[in-house]
């Protein structure tokens, strides 16, 4: 009995060839495709920082108004609070001790990666 033409396979060469193919594509893809990820989670961490500048900037703003003198670190981080959340991240606001400076420092809450930090300078 033999076998027409149109009822022939790919012989066991062939389909080894495409699995080490396949092999090499995905040991290329994979390791792209978690760098990606992890970028993008950073990325979306340096959003929430932009949301703890643009925070500091409403409530020195607001203090400044009140008050008529310009806010201290000190009084600019007791007004937004140590820690917030925006999101999926935790913002945490510190006073740096040689600069007028706060630092602004954005994680991920649990089972979100993602981490990035920044600094907002008082305006002279």
């Amino acid at each position: 009995m033999s076998l027409r033409a149109s009822q022939r396979g790919f012989t066991l060469i062939e389909l080894i060839a495409i699995l080490v193919i396949l092999g090499v594509l995905s040991s290329i893809a994979v390791p792209k495709y978690y760098d990606i990820t992890r970028e993008s989670k950073n990325k979306a961490a340096l959003q929430a920082v932009t949301e703890g500048k643009a925070r500091l900037s409403i409530n020195y703003a607001k203090l400044f108004l009140e008050n008529g003198t310009p806010p201290g670190a000190t009084s600019l981080v007791d007004a937004v609070g140590a820690t917030t959340s925006v999101g999926d991240y935790t913002l945490s606001f510190s006073t740096l001790a040689a600069s007028s400076d706060i630092k602004i420092k954005a994680e991920g809450k649990v089972g979100v990666m993602g981490t990035n930090s920044g600094l907002w300078a008082i305006p002279k």
